[in-house]
């Protein structure tokens, strides 16, 4: 096979820089769960044992958020403890919050965009990948399935952090795996080959459940796998590098396959523009590519003042422009609309973890009718 290529990864919970991608927003969890129209601009740095928490959080009561239990719960969650460096009961968090309530009027203010944003959505016709690129849902799905290897495994001594590498080719109607890599957290005295036999069990068992939602998938395992190829991965998480939230956002996404424009959603609430709008387009690029193309980039656009985003284009796989008038009746594409509806309506600690995208029982993945049925006619 000679054909297409395409590469994908992504990051374990454990990653520093998922480590700061949740605890901003375990901040936007419950600040707006005190009060919806909670303004959130969060941003988080960790290295080694310290944290730096640093941004805006105004929502009633917002003096009394008490930040240290939260950032330690997401270490905890992740897999950090007394094993694995650094115990969450010995971090050092340190903030410089601006903390108080929404000022006078600022709630009402909250339908208008503060900052200008350009965001794009995009789908495909693939409804045994919730309509996301293949690579970027095998990915995802393998990395799932690596971080269970841990608790399901402890004879590997696995640590929190790790990442993964997938490229895949596509040839007319076939696709497979081509190659695949794991780096995965292991103790010194941890079994190195019986690693090695572990994941390739698991890449067995995932790619032949991606042939059975995918057609024309090959379930073959790749001649070219690697388990921890640069060696031992033993220091890892914040000790191994720093973080930094905002960091991984071709993984919150699509992968590199297409441009996905805007900023960081992570610590952002659902009233901002970045966040509100790439949800809004990904909803948008989804209706299109599960009814009406094979493929479809979704293009949306917001000025400070609007109240609402403009379609900017809809393109499909033949880069031909759809009518967008069509689809835009579809869709609230209002900042107030995406706030409202979505702020506390999904736990944010795993969408930030694991993608806003690849679960399609997140509120916005849900389009109102069932993708899965529709059949693709032009527009």
């Amino acid at each position: 096979m000679s054909g297409k290529v395409f590469v994908a990864e992504y990051v374990l919970p454990g990653h520093p820089d998922k480590l700061c991608d949740a605890i901003a927003d375990a901040l936007v969890e419950e600040a707006g769960c005190r009060e919806r129209r909670a303004l959130c601009g969060v941003e988080v740095a960790v290295h080694r044992a310290s944290v730096f928490v640093t941004g805006r959080i105004a929502c009633r009561n917002a003096e009394t958020i008490d930040v240290t239990p939260i950032v330690r719960s997401v270490f905890g969650g992740a897999g950090y403890n007394s094993t694995w460096y650094p115990n969450p009961s010995a971090l050092k968090v340190a903030t410089d919050l601006c903390l108080g309530p929404l000022h006078e009027g600022e709630a009402e203010f909250r339908r208008f965009a503060d900052d200008q944003s350009i965001v794009t959505g995009y789908a495909v016709h693939l409804p045994g990948t919730n309509f996301l690129p293949l690579e970027h849902w095998l990915a995802s799905r393998l990395s799932r399935r690596l971080e269970r290897l841990r608790s399901e495994r402890p004879d590997l001594l696995l640590g929190p952090d790790g990442k993964s590498i997938v490229i895949c080719e596509e040839d007319g109607n076939s696709v497979r795996l081509k190659a695949f890599s794991a780096s995965l957290q292991q103790a010194l005295e941890g079994p190195v080959v019986e690693l090695h036999r572990a994941v390739l069990e698991l890449l067995r068992e995932e790619l032949q459940a991606a042939a059975d939602a995918i057609p024309g998938f090959d379930s073959r395992v790749p001649d070219e796998v690697k388990v921890n190829g640069a060696g031992n991965f033993a220091v890892g998480g914040p000790e191994g590098d720093n973080g930094l939230a905002g960091k991984k956002l071709v993984v919150d996404a699509y992968g590199p396959r297409v441009p996905i424009g805007g900023g960081a959603l992570s610590g952002k609430d659902f009233y901002k523009a970045d966040r509100a709008g790439a949800i809004l387009a990904r909803r948008l690029a989804k209706a299109v590519a599960a009814t009406a193309a094979r493929e479809c980039t979704a293009t949306l656009a917001i000025m400070p003042g609007q109240d609402r985003f403009s379609v900017v284009s809809l393109v499909n796989e033949e880069g031909r422009r759809l009518d967008a008038s069509r689809w835009m009746r579809l869709f609230d594409l209002s900042l107030a609309g995406a706030g409202d509806r979505y702020t506390c309506a999904s736990p944010l600690v795993d969408g930030a973890r694991y993608g806003h995208f690849t679960d399609a029982a997140r509120p916005w993945e849900q389009l109102g009718f069932d993708p899965r049925g529709a059949s693709v006619t032009d527009t």
